[in-house]
Order: structure tokens, then sequence, then C-alpha cells
């Protein structure tokens, strides 16, 4: 390794390390961004614009935050897909409740790591769940895949869904190809050549009041209003985004030999928790660490902390130059959608891979475990929102919520209906005695 996480690179290389940080981070920013203010003001460019810049400017602030005084190791951060899945399922809620939610999930995120009630979240969160819960997000987030592939303005209906598909097979195979640091520019070069190939095959849209975009675009900020639903709903969505902070910071931390692992773990999720409080005052989706930092680092052999900074700065500039983020955001949605999809698919393997372990489904009860959530948590993804209209106001969000209702589901499964017994797992357990 040529710089460990605490050694400083020499200016010109520290600036190197940034930018290319930068790109990696930079298409995790946007599209989820983008995804989320197409949602909110479909059809209102400036309103996506403004929504982008303060989302760049935050996550850009929360990257320097969290490598100066959080976790203090080299993590991309970026919107957590897991409240994509609530705002989606929140949308009758309104922005206000929804990110009045993410607010205070945000707080109450910071107070586990006061008491210390994080470490006993890691281990009531078994392989097995966290497995479950890895594809929950896939599952539940395939009808907005599907919505996005399909939309009639940017693809023409099953075309755009065809279009979204080749593309996500060609990032796959690029990305199976690609040596080393460069397998972290999939995203960018799927933005890159997918958006120019779908303009010429399908032509564009671009949304109304781009050119009405400026630095004096200003919005009224949303106002406090708390639905105890949506709430509710929320806090099941964090507890899988603090499950998701822990394990990142975990695993790099675990590669780099970094230590005061304690340390680094209740300050990064601290840190995390307050970005998060700052995400739902200014109205924007909240942020977490991603793993996928690990690759990066081994590939280049820099494991440094400090080129996060410029990588932060960088981002938080975006939000300075709209006319810049106007041009990043004439993505079709098919292409967003294919993107979308290729990252689901991701995140989709690395739940298999939990699933298929020692710990993972090793018999027909542990098989039920997994699967009855992960089928409740589809059909419920896809059933229509008036569906859910007969039951009361405030259990709609919880009821309609797929990735809810599976986490639900796989929690009662493990530790209360089909608990195993503390003989029969011992006697079940892997050992390193050999035949």
């Amino acid at each position: 390794m040529k710089y460990g996480p605490d050694d400083r690179p020499p200016f010109f290389k520290l600036c190197l390390y940034g930018l290319q940080w930068w790109v990696v981070a930079m298409p995790c920013v946007l599209v989820t961004g983008l995804v989320v203010a197409r949602l909110h003001h479909p059809g209102d460019g400036a309103s996506q614009i403004v929504y982008l810049g303060k989302l760049f400017a935050l996550t850009g602030a929360l990257s320097v935050a969290q490598v100066l005084w959080g976790h203090r190791l080299p993590l991309i951060i970026g919107p957590a897909t897991v409240l994509l899945v609530g705002i989606v399922a929140s949308q009758a809620a309104g922005p206000s409740a929804i990110y009045t939610s993410v607010f205070l999930g945000g707080c109450a995120m910071a107070a586990f790591t006061t008491v210390g009630f994080f470490t006993r979240i890691r281990d009531f969160f078994t392989p097995r769940i966290v497995a479950v819960i890895l594809i929950l997000i896939s599952f539940t987030l395939s009808p907005t895949i599907l919505r996005l592939s399909t939309d009639h303005l940017g693809g023409g209906g099953a075309w755009g869904l065809v279009f979204a598909l080749c593309l996500m097979l060609a990032l796959v195979a690029i990305n199976d190809r690609l040596p080393g640091a460069w397998k972290a520019v999939t995203l960018l070069l799927g933005i890159g050549l997918g958006t120019p190939a779908h303009i010429l095959l399908f032509g564009y849209t671009a949304p109304a009041a781009f050119d009405a975009v400026g630095l004096s675009t200003v919005r009224p900020p949303l106002a406090f209003a708390v639905e105890p639903g949506t709430l509710l709903a929320f806090l099941f969505c964090f507890l899988a985004l603090t499950i998701n902070e822990l394990g990142s910071i975990e695993a790099v931390g675990r590669i780099l030999g970094a230590g005061s692992m304690d340390s680094r773990l209740r300050m990064g999720t601290r840190v995390c928790g307050f970005g998060n409080m700052a995400s739902g005052t200014v109205g924007v989706i909240g942020s977490v660490d991603f793993s996928l930092s690990a690759g990066i680092i081994m590939a280049t052999g820099c494991a440094s902390r400090y080129p996060m900074v410029p990588m932060g700065i960088l981002l938080s500039l975006c939000a300075l130059f709209p006319k810049l983020i106007v041009v990043m955001a004439m993505i079709p949605n098919p292409v967003m959608g294919s993107i979308l999809l290729y990252t689901m698919v991701s995140q989709l393997a690395s739940g298999l891979t939990g699933i298929t372990g020692p710990r993972g489904v090793t018999d027909f009860r542990t098989g039920n475990v997994v699967a009855l959530p992960l089928m409740a948590g589809l059909l419920i993804a896809f059933t229509p929102v008036e569906a859910f209209a007969a039951f009361p106001a405030i259990l709609r969000p919880v009821l309609g919520n797929g990735f809810v209702m599976g986490t639900l589901l796989v929690l009662a499964l493990e530790h209360l209906v089909l608990r195993q017994g503390k003989g029969e797992a011992a006697a079940k357990a892997p050992t390193n005695e050999k035949p």
C-alpha cells in the first residue's frame, strides 16, 4: 500500500486521487438524486436542478466531515437506496412528512451511538437477515426501475425496457473486463455511453424550465410534519441504513488494518446520523457510506483519507454551477432505469452471497426464513396503492411498504417463529476440523 489512512500524499497526487474519487462518487449522487427529484417534481426542470444542487452540496460537506471527524477512512458517501425505497412508498404522505421522517431517523441514528445501542443492533441482525434486507431493497425498487425504463416520454414504452436491459448487460460485461480501479467508472461509462445512444435511437424531450435555472432560484423550506405511519416506516429504513453504515466502515477498516475501530464505528455512524438530520432539514434524500471503496483502494494502492477532502469540495462546488447540473441531468429515464437496475443487480448478488454462506440457507426451515419475506415484499411492492385504501391511514405507509413488511417478517421468523434452538444450532455449526 503506497499510502495508509493517515498518510498525506503530495499535493499533486492528492488532487489526482481526489479527482478519481469524484469520478466514482458523482454518478452515485446524480442518478439516485435525479430519480427522487423527478419523483417529487415531474416536468419541473428548475425544481429538479435545485434539488440536485442541495444534494451535491450536502453530500460533499458530509464526505469532508466523515474523513476528518467521523470514521476517518477513505469511504465514498452517497444517497442511500434504502431511503429511496421509503420515499417511493411514502409519496402520498408528501415531502414535508417524508423529510421530517428523514430528520427524525437521523436523530435516532445519532442517539444510538450515544447510548451504545448500535452494537446491539449489529448483533441482532444475523447474516441471514442482512442478506434478506439487501435483496428486499433490490426487489422493492423493481417497480420504480420498471417505470423509469418504460417511460413513454423518454424511451417508447417496451422499447425503453429493451434498451435498459441491453445497456445493463453491456455494463455487466464492461465491468467484468475492466482492470482494477477502472471498474469504479462503470456507472460513469453507462451514463456517458447510454445517454447519447438513447438520444440517437429515441430522441430527447427536456423537462420544462431548464432554461430558468440560476443561482437565484430558491425554494421555501419544508414544513415540519409528523405522520406516525410514515415515520415508523422510515425508522425501519434507518435500521437497515445503520447496518449498512456499520458494515461499510468495518469492511474497509479490516482491509486496511485500521486501529481504534470502536471509535471509528461510533463516530462514523454518529456523523452519518447528523448528515441525515441535515438532509431532512433541507429536504433531500439521506446518505450512507458505500463499501465499494475497498476495491478502488486495493487497485490504486492509496488508502489515504485525505483525497476525499478535495473530492467532497468538488461535489459541493457542483451546486454553484446549476448549468453544469443541467447538463448532467439530461439523462433519459430509461438510462437511469438501467443504471439503477445495474446497481440493484450488484446488491442482489451481494445478498445471494450471504444466503449461500455457512449461516445462510442450510435447510428447508432456513429457506422459509428467507423465501417468505422476499415473496411478501415483492408482492406488496407491485400491489396498486389503491388496494391499501381500506386500511387505517396510520398503517398504510407500513403495510404498503414491501421493504418494511419484509423486514418485519424476516425478524419475526428468524428470532421468534422459526427460531433455531441453541443445541441444534451448535450441532449444525461449521467446524474447522478436517475429515
